[in-house]
């Protein structure tokens, strides 16, 4: 039976995409500010973990930096919401104006080679609107995952949000995503993944800002079973209205090693870019959950000096 909570949950999102896409885009700023700000002054779990991930990748900052931050972290997330709230309701102009990345060149010459291209992606500022872009403005269509929500009915409100986009999206659980994904890749076709947060528990482990996380392995799995050209992608906000973003290098396949050295090869070179990308843009980094090993399971924790120790 789906809880109050659950359909307190459905009904705010549904309210969220009915209304806030009809407010005037000055006034849905304002409000995103204000509930970011609001939620930032409760200092909830969320608010607290969030500054616990970012005190990983902005090491040595003091508690008012990191205060800092996650001001900016809340408010850069509520700008994600507002836009996507609003995304289904801009022109195609808008979306095509609302999105700048650099070198892309690097899914572009493999896709007109008819090769296949994974574009994995951190939870940077808003990777809908990323995807939005590429069906809008350069016309190609492309394959996602979702996970799994709770109720179901907000879980077909994001399937139904992001096909209304232009996305093809299939569900994380149940088996048949990878083989569909091949599928496409295989067919010269382009796939989305946001890749920075396992959600199988069977990821790869990698070290990210000197510790030790767990990335999916499927992006990395993917381009070795299909040849498909494997590109980190990083986005992020400045002043403007205009999102930013950069393709990175492709993470090749090595030549040597198993299935699984190979893997956690790539997934390394993945973590490394998405690093990059967080490193100078670490309030646009939407992690409200843990991430790391150590605070997944204490026992993983590496040693730390006392404080006041050398």
């Amino acid at each position: 039976m789906t809880s109050f909570q659950e359909r307190l949950t459905d009904g705010l999102y549904g309210l969220g995409w009915s209304t806030v896409k009809t407010l005037p885009e000055p006034v849905a700023v304002r409000l995103g500010r204000g509930i970011a700000d609001l939620a930032w002054k409760r200092r909830g779990t969320s608010v607290q973990r969030l500054e616990s991930n970012y005190a990983r990748v902005v090491p040595g900052a003091s508690p008012q930096r990191l205060a800092e931050l996650s001001r900016a972290g809340m408010r850069s997330y509520l700008r994600y919401w507002m836009e996507s709230f609003r995304l289904p309701a801009w022109s195609a102009e808008r979306v095509r104006d609302g999105f700048d990345p650099k070198d892309l060149h690097h899914l572009t010459d493999a896709l007109a080679e008819g090769r296949g291209v994974v574009l994995a992606l951190p939870h940077l500022a808003n990777w809908d609107l990323a995807g939005a872009w590429v069906t809008t403005k350069l016309g190609i269509p492309f394959t996602t995952v979702a996970e799994r929500l709770k109720p179901e009915t907000l879980y077909d409100r994001f399937v139904a949000y992001r096909e209304g986009l232009g996305m093809e999206v299939l569900p994380h659980s149940g088996g048949s995503a990878f083989g569909t994904l091949a599928r496409r890749l295989r067919d010269g076709g382009l796939v989305c993944l946001v890749a920075d947060r396992d959600l199988s528990a069977s990821g790869t482990e990698v070290s990210f800002f000197g510790e030790t996380a767990r990335m999916p392995a499927g992006p990395a799995l993917l381009a070795q079973q299909t040849g498909a050209q494997l590109v980190p992608v990083t986005l992020w906000y400045d002043e403007s209205p205009v999102m930013q973003g950069r393709l990175h290098p492709p993470v090749e396949v090595p030549g040597t090693g198993t299935r699984a050295e190979k893997t956690s090869v790539m997934t390394q070179a993945l973590a490394d870019a998405f690093a990059t990308g967080i490193a100078e843009h670490p309030e646009d980094w939407h992690m409200l959950q843990r991430l790391w090993l150590a605070d997944l399971d204490p026992a993983r924790a590496p040693s730390r000096p006392e404080k006041g120790t050398p």
